[in-house]
């Protein structure tokens, strides 16, 4: 894996000429997006899924730089497929080695519906700033910066969700060294099990929210988040 954006760990799905600045918005960022869409056809047609996937509602979601690549390719204009992506310690930051000003945050396709989450103890991100030409203030600086200047926003559509005390692997299920990041992160100071439920409980019901168009799911959104005070950094929407 070539260290150069996300959290410090390049995805090898990452298609690394559309990050340049001559290219960026123009397309997605995910290479292996057409290839997996191609290979759900294929499952929708034939073996134990044929007929049991809905391939119009297309959700793209993922951790560190496969959530960037999550986000900066959900749109219509990419795949008309897609409805609404979530992402897990991602930003949109550009790294300097590319051709960016330091500091810069890269716009978002902001046409559909998107959850950002990340947590205040990602040492990842924070260790990683020298990629992109600065310090970040906090850990969670990047994300809240990705949410209030990647995207315009208007729609009451758009999430973020900073979770208080976790770090860039709190949505992992298990310890994976083979990612030659875990060594930079920061301890997490509330049960990875509590997190993790946070987590999957924000994403289902902003799913259900936003892509089932389900008006209820909005209030179980906004009282999951004021019942956890405790575990819960920020939570805006635009």
């Amino acid at each position: 894996m070539s260290q150069v954006e996300g959290g410090g760990v390049l995805d090898p799905n990452f298609l690394i000429k559309m990050l340049s600045p001559q290219l960026y918005g123009t397309g997605p960022t995910a290479s292996a997006l057409p290839t997996i869409l191609k290979t759900l056809e294929q499952l929708q047609n034939k073996g134990v899924l044929a007929r049991l996937l809905d391939l119009n509602r297309i959700i793209l979601g993922g951790h560190s730089a496969g959530g960037r690549v999550a986000i900066e390719s959900a749109s219509p204009q990419f795949f008309s497929q897609v409805v609404a992506s979530f992402a897990y310690g991602a930003h949109t930051a550009a790294a300097v080695q590319i051709g960016y000003e330091p500091g810069t945050i890269l716009p978002l396709p902001d046409r559909l519906p998107m959850l950002l989450i990340g947590g205040t103890c990602d040492g990842v991100i924070a260790e990683s700033s020298h990629r992109y030409g600065v310090s970040w203030e906090q850990p969670t600086t990047p994300i809240q910066r990705t949410f209030q200047d990647a995207i315009a926003g208007g729609r009451n559509d758009s999430y973020l969700l900073l979770l208080e005390g976790a770090n860039h692997f709190s949505i992992a299920q298990t310890f994976d060294s083979t990612t030659g990041r875990p060594f930079l992160d920061f301890p997490e100071t509330q049960p990875r099990a509590k997190l993790q439920d946070l987590m999957i409980e924000a994403i289902a019901l902003f799913l259900e929210a936003r892509v089932k168009s389900q008006p209820e799911a909005i209030a179980a959104l906004e009282r999951l988040t004021t019942a956890n005070r405790e575990a819960i950094a920020a939570f805006e929407c635009k």
